[in-house]
């Protein structure tokens, strides 16, 4: 599909845009079982009753996208949960993903939400950049394998892992990347991130780039984790590759979570095609 025009915003209720969000889904997803879709029953409920989803429209008033996000408790607060955000593959490099993003946050700010949730996949780094860097949510938590089995031809082949992403809308650090301002993040350049210590040792090994050796023992206020740019392509072409970086990133995360670091910053090469994890005490 190519992208067409200006791109607009709304709030979608009718049945026949709740069926979109669900064809979308299985496009997007690329889900070869319809049951792993939200079906439309549960997307009216949801947002009948608190929920937010929103779609992306192109000049032609075709949907291209869309997020959706349900309500929920967090340490007794509400909170707004973010199951799904999609766009079709022709419109993902103009900044859709962003932008529904905050159009949610607008939504949940009005209702006097403070806080929306969500997963993504740790080895995903365009996802990583996008909800660290871009928009300042911060990890304090890894599920292990929390969705099961997929259908999914981007998910087969791996545990569905994943960070809970904890967005505070309203806070100094998320008004201050929106605003393209980043005064708490560290040096964003290859080169200072260099010197920040490492976790794993990651190293080309043919076609990828491999874990190798890590340590557990670092008690350094910032440390660094390297993974691989190109995971789902990792996923279906060495699968065997991608199954071991799960692993590895797993046992490194669920290592030092626990000890009180949170995964604050993603800092990406384009050009080298790496990236790296900031943790911090």
């Amino acid at each position: 599909m190519t992208p067409t025009g200006e791109i607009t915003y709304r709030d979608l209720r009718t049945l026949d845009e709740l069926r979109r969000v669900v064809e979308l889904e299985m496009i997007i997803w690329e889900y070869t079982d319809a049951e792993d879709a939200v079906p439309v029953p549960i997307l009216a409920i949801n947002v009948k009753r608190g929920g937010i989803l929103v779609g992306a429209f192109d000049a032609s008033d075709v949907m291209v996208g869309f997020a959706y996000s349900m309500p929920g408790l967090r340490d007794g607060r509400l909170v707004q949960w973010s199951h799904m955000l999609g766009v079709l593959d022709g419109y993902r490099s103009l900044g859709l993903g962003r932008a529904l993003k905050l159009e949610q946050r607008q939504r949940a700010l009005a209702m006097d939400v403070e806080v929306i949730e969500w997963t993504f996949d740790p080895m995903q780094a365009m996802n990583a950049h996008l909800n660290l860097s871009k928009l300042g949510a911060v990890i304090e938590e890894y599920a292990e394998n929390i969705y099961g089995e997929s259908s999914s031809a981007l998910h087969r082949g791996t545990p569905t892992d994943r960070f809970v992403a904890v967005w505070r809308l309203a806070s100094p650090r998320v008004t201050e990347r929106l605003a393209g301002r980043a005064a708490d993040r560290p040096p964003g350049d290859a080169a200072s991130t260099a010197r920040i210590p490492r976790i794993n040792d990651a190293q080309m090994a043919g076609e990828w780039l491999a874990c190798g050796t890590w340590n557990a023992t670092l008690e350094d206020s910032r440390l660094r984790v390297e993974i691989p740019v190109g995971f789902t392509e990792m996923q279906q072409s060495s699968p065997d590759a991608a199954r071991a970086w799960r692993m590895a990133s797993r046992d490194i995360f669920t290592t030092y979570l626990p000890r009180g670091y949170l995964v604050t910053e993603f800092v990406l090469d384009r050009d080298a095609g790496r990236g790296w994890y900031i943790l911090e005490r």
